[in-house]
C-alpha cells in the first residue's frame, strides 16, 4: 500500500459510504419520517440503559435546551422515553421506546439493498478479503472506543455492534 494508510482509508471511505448511503428515514409501521437528527438522537438511545440528557446533547454537540426541544418532539412521537434519573431527580434520563427501537432497527443510514449491490461486484474472495478487512478495522475501532470514550456514552457508540467484533 503506497502513502499513508489513514488519508487512503479517509480517501477510500466516503466512496463506499454514498454508495450504500439511504437518505430518509421512515418509521416502517406509521411511516412517519424523521430527520437526520432525530434519527441520529435515536441511534444514541438504548430501551434498558438509560442516558441523561445533558450527556446526549454534549455528545451530540448541542445544547441541553436545544436537546430539550428535540427530545420532547420524539416523545410527543412515541419513540423517547423521559424520566427522571433515580440518583439525581434534577435530571432527566432518556431511554428508546420500543417504537423508537423499531425505527433504529428498520432504519439504517446505510441501505442493506446497496450494501449487497456493492458486494455483488465483487469476486467471492474480494468480497471475503473486504469483510476481513472491514472486520479487522471494527475490532480496532471497538478497541479505541473502549479507551477513548467517556464511560457513560461508550455503550451508545459500542452496545449495538458488539457482537460483530467477537
Amino acid at each position: 500500500m503506497k502513502g499513508d494508510p489513514a488519508q487512503r482509508l479517509m480517501e477510500l471511505y466516503p466512496r463506499i459510504f454514498f454508495a450504500c448511503h439511504t437518505r430518509h428515514v421512515r418509521d416502517p409501521k406509521t411511516k412517519q419520517t424523521l430527520s437526520a437528527r432525530q434519527a441520529s438522537i435515536l441511534d444514541h438511545l438504548d430501551q434498558v440503559e438509560a442516558l441523561p440528557l445533558m450527556d446526549l446533547a454534549k455528545h451530540m454537540s448541542v445544547t441541553p435546551s436545544t436537546m430539550s426541544l428535540s427530545i420532547e418532539r420524539l416523545v410527543r412521537l412515541g419513540y423517547v422515553r423521559r424520566t427522571r434519573d433515580r440518583k439525581d431527580a434534577r435530571r432527566i434520563a432518556l431511554r428508546l421506546s420500543p417504537s423508537g427501537e423499531r425505527i433504529r432497527e428498520a432504519n439504517s443510514v446505510i441501505a442493506p439493498a446497496r450494501v449487497r449491490g456493492l458486494l455483488d461486484r465483487l469476486s467471492p474472495q474480494e468480497r471475503a478479503k473486504a469483510i476481513d478487512g472491514l472486520a479487522l478495522l471494527a475490532r480496532a475501532a471497538q478497541q479505541f472506543m473502549e479507551q477513548t470514550a467517556p464511560k457513560r456514552l461508550r455503550w451508545a457508540s459500542t452496545k449495538r455492534t458488539k457482537h460483530e467484533f467477537d
